[in-house]
């Protein structure tokens, strides 16, 4: 109970909103439509999981160019009715978007005069049609779509000048005074809720007038809609010299329509840095103003101390306008674990702040179904996704790790996860891809090596199989994701020995065994199966009755050499085992006995590993083959599903975090025979294509039978990329392994030459 002298909080709790990503973007005379890209626009049974997370409002599209994209009076209202009318019967509240990123239909553009009005038609005819709707955001993020419209030329009109930039600042919000204006005629209660990207500029000193500029510039679409944009604004004078009239700004004055609620999007890219010392940062960075050429980089990326944050972003903007405040974005395109780190530091600080006595209202959770392509800013369809709340790889939307976190949060519990008691890279030394620019270096950002942000160790992943390819790969990703882990060889923790894994728990008291390890070697299994069953059954049954025992998660691997080839369509998890030899045998008997010791156990089967960090994989021998000059033969007549294994290791542990269990198939999409995979990577590697000589399997002298068909796909989601996107990729990766592997050579000979002197 609170003592006498402490007042009790009777405020109500951080609220979690949620949100799709709706953008309706226009490049030329394409629309980019995330709404259909994610098939959000034809499953209305989305929304029933949205309730299950415990969201209290949702930022919604009832989206001008898809409700409306001819003219009002031939309107489509059948979407909106029942996607509105299911949020109402499951309580809760829309957050109604109008604009997200787009520029209207085709009749209209963000410099077209008569914008405003149009779009306040649309919105009274919204307000009409769902009068109890009370919150509205009519326009979003009008300074941001402004940038990429008028400024950059990413999106329609294209255009690249100070003056069209402000002409579709200013259309945007005159078309929000005049929209909230039209829907409080028939709802006087209505609030709008204003969103914007709110980064930050840092710069060198040289450089500190143009960030004073953009740091200012960043708040003029809720200064111009509060009437704040007087001739005393930092802005004033600027807006008058790209030629806008002065009457233009007075209006605003003159017409105030201050936000409700302030709605700030935040995103690590939006902290930027200027440094006129473009030598030090690619060509792609490189601009100016006329006065001065600099490059513009993350600024995460260069700051050694570090990007302002979330919660000092929100308390600027508080101190600025003291108005209430929600984050009404909160996503980072990222692995799993760095998704949960970012969402619980954004809640966090609003948290705290609150604390504080600060009105932060809300936390908002975008995208619920992920976005696509926005990786190049919605300028080309290249279909890059980005997972969300629910990953849209799968037959139905599948809960990530977030889902489970949103469910805590909005129940006011806290949220456990292994994975948190880490950083973020935000945090970590590692996200710095150019010279540092300061060196005020905060003690969390040296965590490396398994130590959180309060000085604790963090319980690690254990690895087996330190010695083979996939073992390796583990450990080297999860060092680039801040995923603590313990790398063991057999000689560390034998699989197969009850008491070696029982000290091994002891010693490093994982939260989860990824278990890599295991006999590999097809044919000699035929000789040896005593061997291989004890290493891929026994072992694994041993590895799943002790994690049982202990509450600790597994993942352990199998293979497509559990099918014996004889259908003609890839195979899904549900398909029969039928193995054709002692190795196939062995996967399949380890995939019954872990699953019988322990139910929530992950069982990858996978195929046909190749990478860019092993020197005896199929593809990395044959392109070493051919770059002699030498003939390399390959099967024409096996089918398969290579495995890119830097894909696969993400996937893998990206499903772990996410507590998925059962039988998962991982392959790179796509089948191919041994001789067209060696062909093609020929080609993209610039080598003699015409030196890899088709064969049958027969006459390759196996002595373990192999099925000739053993493509796999997956009935619970397609999470890796097409096998053409990963074959590229490895040539690259491969290129850039070589280049670092003969660095460091040179280094090691030049210290060794040191030494001698």
């Amino acid at each position: 109970m609170p003592s006498e002298t402490q007042t009790p909080d009777t405020s109500p709790p951080l609220e979690l909103w949620a949100g799709v990503e709706a953008s309706v973007n226009r490049v030329r005379d394409h629309f980019f439509d995330q709404l259909e890209r994610s098939g959000h626009a034809w499953r209305a049974s989305d929304l029933h999981l949205f309730a299950e997370l415990g969201v209290k409002a949702l930022r919604y599209p009832v989206l001008w160019e898809r409700t409306a994209p001819n003219s009002l009076e031939s309107a489509d209202w059948s979407w909106a009715d029942e996607r509105l009318g299911r949020l109402r019967e499951l309580c809760i509240r829309p957050i109604a978007g109008l604009v997200h990123h787009g520029s209207g239909p085709r009749h209209t553009s963000l410099v077209d005069p008569t914008f405003p009005e149009k779009l306040a038609d649309f919105a009274r005819a919204v307000a009409e049609r769902f009068p109890w709707v009370e919150d509205y955001t009519p326009v979003n993020e009008p300074l941001t779509t402004a940038r990429f419209s008028g400024l950059y030329g990413h999106w329609y009109p294209h255009a690249s000048d100070d003056l069209s930039f402000a002409r579709a600042l200013l259309t945007q919000c005159r078309a929000v005074v005049l929209a909230m204006r039209a829907i409080r005629t028939v709802n006087p209660s209505a609030r709008l809720i204003q969103t914007e990207d709110l980064g930050k500029t840092f710069a060198t000193p040289a450089l500190r007038y143009q960030a004073e500029f953009e740091n200012e510039r960043r708040w003029l679409t809720f200064d111009l809609l509060r009437g704040h944009v007087t001739p005393d604004h930092a802005m004033w004078t600027y807006l008058l010299w790209v030629g806008l009239k002065q009457s233009e700004l007075e209006w605003f004055i003159e017409n105030a329509c201050a936000p409700d609620i302030i709605g700030i999007n935040h995103y690590l890219t939006s902290e930027r840095f200027l440094d006129e010392r473009i030598a030090r940062y690619p060509a792609c960075t490189h601009g100016g103003n006329g006065r001065h050429v600099y490059a513009d980089v993350e600024a995460v990326r260069v700051c050694a101390e570090g990007t302002a944050g979330p919660r000092a972003l929100m308390k600027e903007a508080l101190d600025r306008f003291d108005l209430p405040l929600a984050i009404t974005e909160v996503h980072l395109g990222c692995t799993r674990e760095e998704q949960l780190r970012w969402l619980k530091e954004v809640w966090d600080g609003a948290e705290s702040l609150r604390r504080e006595g600060r009105p932060v209202q809300a936390v908002t959770a975008w995208s619920l179904l992920g976005a696509y392509d926005w990786h190049n800013l919605l300028t080309r369809e290249e279909g890059h996704y980005e997972p969300g709340v629910y990953d849209m790889r799968a037959p139905r939307p599948r809960a990530t790790a977030l889902a489970k976190m949103l469910n805590d949060l909005s129940r006011g519990r806290e949220h456990e996860h292994p994975v948190l008691s880490a950083p973020g890279w935000w945090r970590r030394l590692s996200r710095l891809h150019y010279p540092p620019v300061a060196h005020r270096t905060h003690a969390a950002l040296t965590n490396l090596q398994g130590v959180n942000m309060k000085g604790e160790a963090t319980r690690p992943i254990l690895i087996t199989g330190a010695t083979g390819t996939l073992g390796q790969a583990l450990a080297r990703i999860c060092e680039v994701r801040g995923l603590s882990f313990t790398l063991l060889s057999r000689r560390e923790m034998d699989i197969a020995d009850a008491s070696s894994v029982e000290k091994a728990l002891a010693q490093h008291d994982p939260w989860a065994i990824v278990n890599a390890a295991g006999y590999v070697r097809v044919d000699d299994a035929e000789r040896e199966p005593g061997k291989c069953m004890r290493e891929n059954s026994a072992g694994a049954k041993t590895l799943a009755s002790l994690c049982a025992k202990q509450g600790v998660k597994l993942v352990t691997f199998s293979s497509d050499l559990v099918f014996d080839g004889k259908q003609r369509t890839p195979y899904v998890e549900s398909d029969r085992l039928s193995p054709l030899n002692v190795y196939g045998e062995s996967k399949a008997v380890s995939e019954r006995e872990v699953l019988s010791a322990l139910s929530s156990a992950l069982v990858i089967r996978t195929s046909a590993f190749f990478g860019p960090w092993d020197e005896y994989n199929f593809l990395t021998i044959a392109l070493r083959t051919l770059a002699s000059g030498q003939i390399f033969r390959a099967a024409e007549d096996a089918i398969v599903s290579p495995t890119y294994v830097p894909d696969l290791v993400h996937a893998a542990l990206d499903l772990l975090i996410d507590g998925e269990e059962g039988i998962w198939h991982l392959a790179n999409s796509g089948e191919t025979s041994w001789y067209d995979f060696a062909y093609r990577a020929a080609e993209l590697s610039g080598l003699n294509a015409r030196l890899v000589e088709a064969c049958s399997t027969a006459s390759m002298g196996f002595m373990a039978a192999r099925p000739t068909y053993s493509a796999l796909t997956s009935e619970r989601g397609l999470l890796l990329p097409d096998l053409d996107d990963a074959l590229s990729r490895y040539v690259h990766d491969r290129g850039r392994a070589f280049a670092d592997a003969e660095e460091r050579k040179a280094l090691r000979a030049k210290a060794a030459t040191s030494s001698l002197k």
